[in-house]
């Protein structure tokens, strides 16, 4: 392909870059997709980054957010599959454990959870139930445009208004136990937002409704084959990717009407120079980032050896304690302050992919939340965090390794800080991000747009970043609507 028969360039092999460029061929259009790293993926990559034969996923590991993806999902118009990209689904989505040696755990059926949840079990059906039943008409809006309306008004609602509330607010309205407002807390702390903060709830609610309706599931073989399976889908439309391809400039990229880019606001004041206008790039200089990440992988003799046996069940473990728990390490994270006991959010792949790991051996994923750019080594206080709840952790550990926030930075740009959300997502930047906007993914260079989960609907292996701005490009640049 000559690149002066190209319609449009995507900058990023990420799943949004991925996603934008797909969506981009399945139009027609000429497109050509760029990499900076060896290989596509982004967050989407694996490697055997402790032992041989010990398959671990760099950064995303469980998919939750792709199986409820309108574009990536399986209700969405991709046949994955065909690429041999299989999901495997846990037992049961998640488990928080708790101090007494007991874990409270969120199953696939609403029931279920909610049997085991005792007197809060009927809260938790009339919070939780309807949004399940609804999952058709509300995913399309929670991943769709900022505050746009739909035809299910009712549907919005019932998701909408508690989810404005603190999620601190709505374990204590809704929950009278500690078990279930533990449960509440633990989902919402994926933001990595102080769980006091407006909105906060809303996180809470979608995971957990993302979690019964999908199961939270994994990629069989490894997160890196669900990223080949989409380059697969991309070539199989026509078009081309280039890998150790690095840009630094728009004038390096060859000539297209639209230039999508997944990269974040700092990248974008780089590559587009003295460009962008003055307002807009003050606004984008203006773009916060949110707490880092410190990750460790652990390849394992055999199988975490939990208190509670029901934890073994859960595809996601989330280790912090109480929802008081929780929120003070919340705090400490966004004050600067490193927590002596960090919110862990452990993944036990091998439990359910056998394939990850050699014969009777398993593999385990785990991180906590960090300043932005921290430089802090987490793994005692990780470990301490499993070794709390699985006493002789440490004895089936064969080894580990290790990323703090600057090596997550470095092994993706995108990941400013060890940010992997693309930006903060409080209140402002969920619904306003970059900046606030009518189309947040155009930017004022002529045909030039943002694609990355620093633009609506967020952070998470969904695409659809990606794809509402490859939308946006189509109607706006090429007079296409999808």
């Amino acid at each position: 392909m000559n690149s002066t028969l190209l319609d449009a360039v995507v900058v990023g092999a990420g799943p949004n870059g991925l996603s934008a460029a797909i969506t981009l061929a399945r139009a027609g259009l000429a497109v050509r997709l760029l990499e900076a790293a060896d290989e596509v993926g982004g967050g989407l990559r694996s490697g055997e980054l402790t032992l041989p034969g010990f398959v671990h996923d760099i950064c995303t590991a469980v998919v939750g957010t792709t199986a409820v993806s309108p574009f990536l999902g399986p209700r969405g118009p991709l046949d994955l599959a065909r690429h041999g990209v299989e999901y495997v689904v846990p037992s049961a989505p998640v488990g928080h454990a708790l101090d007494d040696g007991r874990a409270v755990m969120l199953e696939r059926s609403v029931d279920a959870t909610a049997d085991a949840l005792g007197r809060d079990g009927p809260a938790y059906r009339r919070l939780v139930g309807p949004l399940v039943r609804d999952v058709e008409r509300l995913m399309p809006w929670i991943f769709g445009r900022p505050l746009q309306v739909t035809r299910h008004p009712i549907a919005q609602a019932r998701f909408g208004l508690p989810a404005l509330l603190p999620n601190l607010a709505l374990g204590r309205l809704a929950f009278r136990e500690p078990a279930a407002r533990a449960l509440l807390a633990g989902l919402a702390a994926h933001a990595m937002i102080p769980l006091e903060r407006p909105a906060t709830a809303s996180f809470g609610l979608a995971l957990a409704l993302s979690a019964h309706a999908s199961g939270w599931p994994l990629v069989r073989g490894g997160t890196a084959r669900l990223a080949e399976g989409l380059a697969a889908e991309l070539r199989a439309l026509g078009g081309e990717i280039e890998t150790a391809r690095r840009v630094a400039s728009l004038d390096e990229l060859p000539a297209a009407r639209a230039v999508l880019l997944d990269v974040t606001p700092r990248q974008l004041l780089a590559i587009a120079a003295d460009r962008l206008p003055d307002g807009y790039r003050r606004a984008l200089e203006r773009f916060r980032y949110g707490p880092g990440v410190f990750k460790v992988d652990w390849a394992l003799s055999g199988p975490i050896p939990w208190r509670s046996p029901e934890l073994a069940r859960a595809g996601t473990v989330h280790l912090g304690g109480t929802a008081a728990d929780v929120a003070r390490v919340g705090r400490d994270v966004h004050g600067g302050r490193i927590p002596e006991r960090p919110f862990v959010l452990l993944v036990q792949p091998t439990r359910f992919d056998p394939t990850r790991a050699p014969a009777g051996s398993h593999t385990a994923w785990a991180y906590c939340h960090v300043p932005n750019g921290s430089p802090a080594d987490m793994t005692d206080a990780i470990e301490a965090q499993v070794e709390r709840y699985a006493p002789g952790f440490r004895d089936v550990v064969l080894a580990r390794a290790t990323h703090s926030a600057p090596q997550m930075e470095a092994h993706d740009e995108n990941y400013v800080g060890g940010d992997i959300n693309g930006g903060a997502q409080d209140l402002r930047q969920l619904f306003f991000r970059p900046i606030p906007q009518r189309d947040p993914w155009a930017t004022p260079l002529p045909g030039v747009y943002l694609c990355s989960s620093s633009t609506p609907p967020g952070g998470g292996a969904h695409g659809m970043c990606g794809h509402l701005a490859a939308r946006s490009a189509l109607r706006r640049e090429f007079g296409l609507r999808t």
